[in-house]
């Protein structure tokens, strides 16, 4: 597919952006809308749109995957997806549970079962061995997006 849509973001080039930038008071939606912008015009590389972590959102939202990236396919900008969002979302939420939401999936990390605490350990340990300060899936996922690109962990 070539590139139709102006502000996608080459994901083969460089990250998406931070999953802790916040767009609308939301963290992971700013991330969203570049996975689903690259993916539109192909350039998404490794990176999945509707992954697990996006799915918090869209569960949050009761946006469906579909729907967002049928909107960013028509070239909207940030503002304009955040007012089509405003305008769209099912669950619509005050911005202090937005922000409420985001403070916990900021600091959210593995949870639960074995096996997840686990699987987070196996691939923070791929990334940056010897560092014991990502403690968070957002502290993956940055440290991740670094190292992919050339950087130090």
């Amino acid at each position: 597919m070539s590139n139709a849509i102006p502000s996608a973001p080459n994901l083969t080039q460089r990250p998406p952006r931070s999953p802790r930038v916040r767009l609308g008071g939301y963290v992971i939606l700013a991330r969203i809308l570049d996975k689903g912008r690259a993916e539109l015009a192909g350039t998404a590389g490794e990176y999945k749109f509707n992954n697990p972590m996006d799915r918090h959102w869209f569960r949050f939202t009761g946006i469906t995957p579909e729907a967002l990236k049928a909107e960013l396919a028509t070239g909207k900008g940030d503002g304009a997806m955040l007012a089509w969002i405003a305008e769209h979302a099912p669950h619509k939420h005050a911005p202090w549970e937005i922000q409420q939401w985001s403070a916990y999936h900021n600091e959210r990390g593995p949870d639960g079962d074995v096996e997840t605490i686990e699987f987070f350990a196996q691939r923070v340990g791929t990334v940056a061995k010897d560092r014991e300060d990502i403690k968070t899936w957002f502290d993956y996922l940055d440290a991740d997006d670094h190292v992919t690109f050339g950087g130090k962990a």
